[in-house]
């Protein structure tokens, strides 16, 4: 029989997570009105900076190899100066990407900012394991692409790792985290795993704070951000958006919301968009931590700004990191020409005409032709749909010809700024507004890897890495 005098736990506060960034070069001023919240909220809080997505960490590896102190979010510093010290006063704790390329170097910068604003030192836990470009792995990544390994070409590998080092560090007593390539929504699942004790194959809870994470990881976008379309999807406040906060129960439950007096929304409609964003099968979202079943998962909008998500399942997730691998892949050069007037369109066909003429793209191809106002987004690299419209199915006084040109090196490449500059005067008539620009062009391949060939941890800042 049971024991009716035991003592039933109590069930622990809910958490409060709000993010602050979305992407690399997100607004800087966003994370105060969350700060604010969280702290008025007296629960216990962290905030959440995503700032990575797969080309900025190629681009990150690339700035490293320049200068050896770089590599980490280039905004750092204009993301934590106007909310660092509200945080370590009232204990909200900071778990973020910021790393990119090198989180010692972010852990340093962060530190850094603190003794320039006056402010104690806070205790900085620095995520490791998500480079798997050295040498150790090298077998491994081989064996996973095969013949499509680039050998001499590889400018990064990384795993998207879990949250359990995120975890750890906060169960430590972390106040920052900082973390390289880890899976967006395990910045919100380490401090929930963190906080609630959860066990790590507690599937369905697990599952519920990963796709809060999933809700938050886009910033703006589940607040109305990338959900305005006027006249169809109204938002108001577009220009002082609050960015959101997930109050996440035991029970693995979450509430999106936002700060008070921001603009933006929170609706059922901005939710469901955003629960479904880059998930490809809802009943089995893969992440590293847990596979997450939305089949029966219910949004409900439960007060003004206030969305509740519900019903998720999990399952065991399927022992893998996903690995993107970044290759060097030659060079593109881009130009640029308006044509404004009558015959607008045709001017701009013709000098595209010039173009491929004058570069011979016809022989080896690479050479891609929008006109902006007319075809371009829509278009694709063969010119296939553009070509396919008639002239006076679209007509237009507003023209910009768009050339890309991908080439294997940097002196082919430049050859398109020189011929786009040359149609000033070359003709055809009335091009103007010339703008060239060249770059190093970085190619994506993609495969898994055992979790168990991959060793991930943590440690302090400024302490080398077990």
């Amino acid at each position: 029989m049971e024991n009716l005098d035991t003592p039933i736990p109590a069930a622990k506060p809910a958490l409060w997570v709000g993010c602050a960034a979305g992407f690399s070069g997100d607004r800087t001023d966003a994370a105060a009105p969350v700060v604010r919240a969280l702290a008025a909220s007296g629960q216990p809080a962290c905030l959440i900076f995503e700032t990575l997505a797969e080309r900025t960490l190629a681009l990150a590896q690339l700035a490293r190899r320049d200068q050896p102190e770089a590599g980490y979010e280039p905004l750092l510093e204009e993301l934590l100066e106007p909310v660092l010290a509200d945080c370590l006063e009232h204990g909200i704790r900071i778990v973020s990407n910021f790393g990119a390329a090198n989180p010692e170097g972010a852990a340093r910068c962060i530190a850094g900012l603190a003794n320039r604003l006056g402010l104690r030192a806070p205790r900085i836990a620095v995520v490791q394991g998500d480079d798997v470009s050295g040498p150790a792995h090298r077998g491994a990544l081989r064996a996973a692409l095969g013949q499509d390994f680039p050998d001499d070409t590889l400018v990064s590998a990384n795993a998207y790792i879990g949250a359990r080092a995120i975890a750890e560090a906060l169960a430590a007593g972390a106040e920052i985290v900082v973390a390289g390539r880890v899976s967006d929504p395990s910045l919100t699942l380490g401090p929930a795993m963190a906080h609630f004790g959860w066990a790590w194959d507690d599937w369905d809870r697990l599952a519920r704070a990963t796709m809060a994470g999933h809700l938050l990881e886009c910033g703006a976008q589940v607040t109305g951000g990338y959900f305005a379309d006027p006249g169809f999807k109204d938002v108001q406040g577009l220009a002082r958006l609050g960015y959101p906060i997930a109050i996440i129960e035991d029970s693995g439950d979450c509430t999106i919301t936002k700060p008070e007096g921001t603009g933006g929304l929170v609706s059922e409609r901005t939710v469901k968009e955003q629960l479904l964003y880059e998930v490809h099968d809802p009943a089995a979202y893969l992440t590293p931590d847990v596979v997450a079943d939305l089949g029966e998962a219910e949004v409900r909008q439960v007060g003004p700004d206030a969305v509740r998500l519900s019903g998720v399942r999990g399952h065991a997730h399927n022992g893998c990191y996903k690995v993107n691998v970044c290759h060097a892949s030659g060079w593109l050069a881009e130009g640029e020409i308006s044509y404004a007037g009558p015959r607008a369109l045709e001017r701009a066909q013709l000098a595209g005409a010039v173009l491929r003429e004058r570069l011979d793209a016809e022989a080896d191809g690479g050479l891609r032709l929008d006109w902006i106002g007319v075809a371009s987004i829509l278009g694709d690299d063969g010119g296939r749909w553009r070509d396919a419209q008639p002239a006076a199915a679209v007509p237009s006084q507003d023209v910009r010809l768009r050339a890309a040109w991908l080439r294997p090196t940097q002196a082919q490449a430049r050859r398109l700024a020189r011929e786009v500059n040359a149609l000033y005067t070359c003709g055809p008539a009335g091009g103007g507004g010339v703008r060239t620009a060249l770059r190093a062009r970085l190619g994506t391949l993609s495969c898994l890897l055992p979790q168990d060939q991959v060793a991930t941890g943590w440690n302090w800042a400024g302490e080398v890495a077990a």
